[in-house]
């Protein structure tokens, strides 16, 4: 599907993996995102924005040669759970 599928996927494990420790997608303070393809960038940066809140997480974007399974974005999540 490509990261027009993958990205808004990654974004709905990762809210769901929060929802499931007592956080949620507002609480993110950190998110890594791999790419194989720089090219990708704008269309994961579209979903990502319709995924999280402003202000935004602050986030790096690494270019990987390749992800596990032949995916073309991971994205990785750092957030406050609990009180």
């Amino acid at each position: 599907g490509g990261v027009a599928t993958e990205a808004p996927q990654a974004l709905r494990n990762v809210s769901a993996i929060l929802d499931a420790a007592g956080s949620s997608m507002d609480r993110v303070l950190k998110t890594t995102v791999f790419l194989v393809d720089m090219a990708d960038y704008p269309t994961m940066n579209e979903a990502y924005r319709a995924a999280f809140p402003e202000p935004f997480p602050a986030r790096t974007t690494v270019v990987v040669t390749a992800l596990p399974a032949g995916a073309n974005v991971e994205i990785e999540a750092v957030a406050v759970a609990g009180d």
